[in-house]
């Protein structure tokens, strides 16, 4: 006989299964992050949202070059994370990734997940003239060699990326973490700008979830330089307060570009929202004198360049990060995170 329940039943099944998901959440002992030589402070705000203790390991970089890498506890049957992005030393950054799977593999973990923040070769993902190299492939088929059972990245300048990988790939976004900022500056008669048609339907996502109108920069690049050209506005930005949105910037010069583009047109304020931050220093010296009054990015490269700038906020998003890990290793969706953050998640990203 099927018994058919009441909803004083219903609620108590619900609560036994919301506690036992408690439960779950705070058992981390097979667990263990650890942190590449760029990836120790971002390891570790995403260890003190877990509560968690940062595994002990230790990298040498000797006079001519060679990197050693050591994990110094025990990691048999446990679940390691190891953090560093490709980012400002990318070759040395990502070659040090694969020492580090290949460790792992060696001393037995049960599953090895790559943490990269920002995967700077994702920028190859295309044959589009002869003779050339489709560099984004050939990291995958390395880091999937050397080890890795799963991949976490965000913001890939090309998200067809993902496809060069035969393993897992959670691709999280910084955009719902950024606009909560964004929201809390209470800018008044704002509008996005793409700075090209290239990343036009990313500023849709930024105004849809700001509630905001779109124009665009007409850019031209005429090399494989970092020089590009702005030729037109497409849109109405006199009189208006303008946030410029972008994946990264390496020499600031087309956030510059398109800010006096923008100021020519009549914009009032401008500033500027980008997933990854990869000025030097000269950027930073050509920031600092731009019309941009500020740039709003994320923690997702180690960029000491920045540290001095007054014109720079950045938003951490190692919670962000440490949610999705949370949810893997509880073998539950991460698909959630990119739409709606918890405000956990928002409350240690933009805490100062």
């Amino acid at each position: 006989m099927i018994k058919k329940l009441n909803m004083e039943d219903i609620y108590a099944v619900k609560n036994k299964i919301n506690s036992r998901s408690e439960n779950m959440l705070q058992d981390n002992s097979d667990l263990k992050i650890f942190a590449g030589s760029s990836g120790k402070h971002f390891a570790e705000r995403m260890c003190e949202y877990l509560g968690v203790e940062l595994g002990v390991s230790q990298v040498i970089t000797f006079s001519e070059g060679n990197t050693f890498v050591k994990v110094e506890e025990t990691v048999r049957d446990k679940d390691v994370y190891l953090v560093q992005s490709i980012g400002l030393k990318p070759n040395d950054e990502f070659v040090e990734i694969l020492f580090w799977m290949d460790t792992f593999k060696r001393a037995s973990a049960k599953s090895i997940t790559a943490i990269i923040p920002y995967f700077g070769y994702a920028k190859g993902d295309k044959k589009d003239e002869p003779r050339v190299s489709i560099r984004g492939r050939v990291c995958a088929d390395c880091l999937e060699l050397a080890g890795a059972d799963r991949i976490v990245t965000m913001d890939l300048h090309s998200h067809q990326v993902q496809g060069f990988f035969t393993r897992p790939v959670d691709h999280l976004f910084a955009l719902p973490v950024l606009c909560e900022y964004i929201k809390s500056l209470h800018i008044e008669n704002l509008i996005v700008v793409s700075p090209d048609a290239g990343f036009a339907k990313e500023a849709r996502k930024f105004a849809s979830y700001l509630d905001l109108s779109v124009a665009i920069g007409d850019k031209i690049r005429r090399g494989h330089d970092e020089k590009a050209e702005i030729l037109e506005i497409i849109g109405d930005v006199e009189g208006k307060n303008v946030l410029i949105v972008d994946d990264f910037s390496i020499s600031g010069g087309t956030l510059i570009n398109i800010a006096e583009a923008l100021k020519e047109k009549g914009a009032n304020k401008v500033i500027a929202c980008l997933s990854h931050i990869l000025l030097d220093n000269e950027g930073i010296k050509k920031v600092e004198n731009s019309p941009i009054e500020l740039i709003i990015s994320t923690d997702s490269v180690n960029n000491e360049n920045i540290l001095h700038s007054s014109k720079i906020k950045l938003i951490s998003v190692a919670p962000l990060f440490a949610e999705a890990i949370q949810r893997i290793h509880n073998r539950t969706s991460v698909s959630p995170l990119f739409n709606e953050i918890p405000e956990k998640v928002i409350k240690n990203s933009i805490k100062e």
